[in-house]
């Protein structure tokens, strides 16, 4: 994931920074809990395409 793209990159629910996590190939948001898919190195930013974090993925240290 480029990281300049992380940079810049906010989840739309909470408005809060998300981060990369390359084996779920997945940007997760601790604040929604919520964690977006990433397919064709595209995020796919949307609420309807996230998948809810369990308890121990929110609590998860970086």
């Amino acid at each position: 994931m480029d990281k300049k793209l992380l940079d810049i990159l906010v989840c739309p629910v909470s408005k809060a920074p998300v981060e990369y996590n390359a084996e779920t190939n997945e940007l997760i948001c601790r604040t929604s809990g919520l964690a977006y898919p990433v397919r064709d190195e595209i995020p796919v930013m949307l609420e309807s395409e996230a998948r809810t974090l369990t308890t121990a993925e929110r609590l998860k240290e970086k």
